[in-house]
């Protein structure tokens, strides 16, 4: 979902729930059949989630400490104030908006209601972090606000530093110009669309091409490109044969397998991934692999090790967030917990998503938070089966047929006539006939009715009719 600043009117203030929920239309109108935003008052400042853009890329805290204050005094009723979304709605749970507004760069993240100069964490050495903040402070001038430079910006020329600044601060003020002329409420910015926030974020010289299949997005791709880093329009081509871009390079097969809970290791093991409104659960099995050596501990260690770099591929390619607990084969030795641990934990350096791991547990599980700003893959490409309602489970046609039993002995006195028509679902007719016909013959003494069964396939599977 795309960072949007908007002008948003207070409609309730909440002083037992520490939130404010805010007016509609706007809602409605970006995301439709949805719940009203909510901004939450924490216990020193009004939603630190500015950190949406730049936890991920410092790890010095980028909002001042404030002194607690009541609610009634942050907000009231009919205030207009400016917000961003920095949580989209996930489930029965409404968008989460923030009025600490942070505006993403190439290079850098422009945050003007704080005060803070910040380096990414992931940038280790001193002397280039050393060099980056003092470009920035070089060139900041009167300009108030918080800088944070992403990873990004490593080893890049002071003058790409300074057009990416530039750009940023003249945004800022098109947004400020905007909401001093706009009544709220209204839509002031709308961030890059997906495929150049990629290109933004991502796109580098290493790259060797970009294929695009679609010809309007080439062209859109191609402008993008050539305004921001021209040195590599060259490798912008249009795919225009006649297989799928995505059948061609296997993406088509990726995206089919990140859809489904199993998912198989190269040694033969496998993991389930399932996920709930509370949590993800990753579940880690040998399946297949029965280890080289005579000890089952090495085994489990090698299957635990093997999961963790196909977990991390898969947590990063589902876009899984919030609570994850991986269940880990169980380890007799604390030392084999401790390198799954450290596996794990090496695995996760290199995901974009801030995340957090507790120590493993002496029965094997391992819980870690990762940030969650949208809805994962599963959620933004499927929607609840309309079969068994999202349940993933449906009565079996055994339990139907019980159900089937009782309902007839109730109804028997009720049905006039010598017959009695039962209309089903196939499975469960199946089920009723087999065994010689032992259920049917049990339906039709409970009855005392000759029972007539008429298949239908458009009859769920849970439902049946008797008359």
């Amino acid at each position: 979902m795309k960072p949007r600043r908007a002008r948003r009117r207070t409609e309730e203030v909440l002083p037992s729930f520490r939130a404010r929920p805010f007016d509609q239309p706007l809602c409605r109108r970006i995301l439709p059949n949805r719940r009203n935003a909510r901004i939450l008052c924490g216990n020193r400042t009004i939603d630190p989630a500015s950190r949406r853009a730049a936890a991920e890329e410092d790890s010095a805290s980028v909002s001042p400490d404030r002194a607690e204050a009541p609610v009634m005094r942050l907000l009231k009723e009919g205030q207009e104030i400016l917000v961003q979304i920095a949580k989209e709605p996930l489930g029965n749970k409404g968008a989460r908006i923030t009025s600490h507004i942070a505006l993403p760069g190439r290079y850098l993240v422009y945050m003007p209601t704080i005060h803070h100069i910040g380096v990414s964490r992931k940038i280790t050495s001193e002397e280039e972090r050393l060099r980056l903040r003092n470009i920035i402070l070089e060139n900041r001038g009167a300009l108030t606000g918080g800088i944070i430079v992403r990873t990004a910006g490593a080893g890049r020329p002071e003058e790409e530093l300074k057009a990416d600044l530039k750009y940023l601060t003249t945004l800022w003020n098109e947004i400020r110009t905007k909401a001093e002329r706009t009544k709220a409420p209204a839509l002031l910015h709308r961030d890059l669309d997906l495929v150049q926030r990629i290109l933004r974020d991502t796109l580098s010289p290493d790259f060797k091409s970009i294929r695009v299949d679609h010809e309007a997005e080439y062209e859109r791709i191609l402008d993008f490109v050539s305004r921001s880093q021209p040195s590599l329009v060259g490798h912008v081509k249009l795919w225009n044969r006649e297989t799928s871009l995505f059948e061609e390079f296997g993406i088509q097969a990726e995206i089919d397998k990140a859809l489904r809970p199993k998912v198989w290791l190269k040694s033969g093991g496998f993991i389930v991934i399932n996920q709930t409104e509370a949590l993800v659960a990753v579940d880690v099995n040998t399946g297949k692999y029965v280890g080289k050596t005579n000890r089952l501990e090495d085994t489990i260690v090698k299957t635990n090790i093997d999961a963790v770099k196909e977990i991390v591929r898969q947590i990063r390619l589902r876009d899984l967030g919030g609570i994850i607990v991986i269940d880990f084969i169980d380890m007799d030795e604390r030392r084999n917990r401790q390198k799954v641990v450290q596996a794990l934990e090496e695995a996760l350096r290199h995901d974009r998503a801030p995340t957090s791991i507790l120590s493993i547990n002496e029965f094997g599980l391992v819980a870690l938070t990762r940030k969650r700003v949208k809805q994962s893959l599963e959620r933004t490409l499927c929607e609840p089966c309309h079969y068994c309602s999202g349940a993933g489970w449906i009565k079996s046609p055994g339990t139907v047929c019980l159900e089937i039993l009782a309902e007839a002995r109730k109804m028997a006195s009720h049905v006039e006539g010598k017959s009695l028509t039962l209309r089903i679902n196939p499975e469960v007719a199946h089920r009723l006939k087999s065994r010689e016909g032992a259920l049917l013959s049990e339906l039709e003494a409970i009855t005392g009715k000759d029972v007539i069964i008429k298949s239908d396939p458009s009859v769920h599977q849970e439902r049946f009719e008797i008359f």
